[in-house]
């Protein structure tokens, strides 16, 4: 069984490759996109936005999550 922290980091690891494919998400479309749990994507992003890697967007009832212009290599 995987340890929880590896389990987190491959998850970042997964959402970062999600958003550099896709731009922005839903995050409550992340952990479909994913295939991981809510918990584990939401600590995973805390992870990614710990290490400065994320912005946010809110719209209306909606959070929108997309890699920083560093990280899009931009």
């Amino acid at each position: 069984m995987i340890a929880m922290t590896e389990r987190i980091g491959a998850t970042a690891g997964k959402v970062w490759q999600a958003l550099r494919e896709q731009e922005e998400a839903d995050i409550r479309q992340l952990p479909r996109i994913v295939s991981e749990k809510p918990v584990v994507v939401n600590q995973a992003l805390g992870w990614l936005a710990r290490e400065g890697k994320l912005e946010y967007r809110e719209q209306g009832d909606r959070l929108w999550v997309a890699l920083n212009p560093a990280e899009r290599g931009r």
